[in-house]
């Protein structure tokens, strides 16, 4: 017997082609529904800020809502964690970028987060663009420790400013 070596094998001129399932190009309708639904609730938000006078205090504003004051002020005469969140959104509705940051800083920037997201999900609603698979990769466990992080740094700036 005689053995030879293996022959060697070219690969074929035209290799067949691999198609990749990717993701489809637009949002089903579901989606933009659920879309639909975000944008309101951001722009219910943002318009409800708009709409309230802010109060000259840097916290109370709520109360314009029917709400009770804080319980955390009226008994230890020290702001809550949210404290003046409603009053920063109210001055960014006016247009007052600067009092809304000196309010309280997480606010005002939460308030940017909520405008973000609205225009995000009107976008996916109308035009069925996939603008959430844009924000996934910031939706991390570090994206929301630096939330925490800079919640509690706004904390201890209405405390101190208090």
């Amino acid at each position: 017997m005689h053995m030879s070596a293996p022959a060697e094998q070219t690969p074929p001129a035209n290799p067949p082609r691999v198609i990749e399932r990717t993701a489809p190009l637009r949002a089903s309708g579901w989606s933009r529904v659920f879309s639909a639904c975000i944008a309101i609730a951001c722009l219910s938000v943002l318009s409800m800020g708009a709409w309230l006078n802010p109060s000259n205090e840097g916290h109370g504003t709520h109360t314009q809502l029917g709400l009770q004051p804080c319980m955390w002020a009226a008994t230890l005469d020290k702001p809550c964690m949210t404290c003046g969140m409603t009053t920063s959104f109210a001055h960014a509705g006016e247009g007052d970028w600067l009092g809304s940051f000196l309010t309280q800083p997480m606010g005002s920037l939460l308030v940017v987060l909520t405008s973000v997201v609205f225009w995000g999900a009107a976008v996916q609603t109308i035009s069925g663009a996939r603008v959430g698979t844009m924000i996934q990769p910031a939706l991390r466990p570090r994206m929301f420790i630096a939330l925490g992080v800079l919640l509690l740094l706004a904390w201890g700036y209405k405390v101190i400013t208090w």
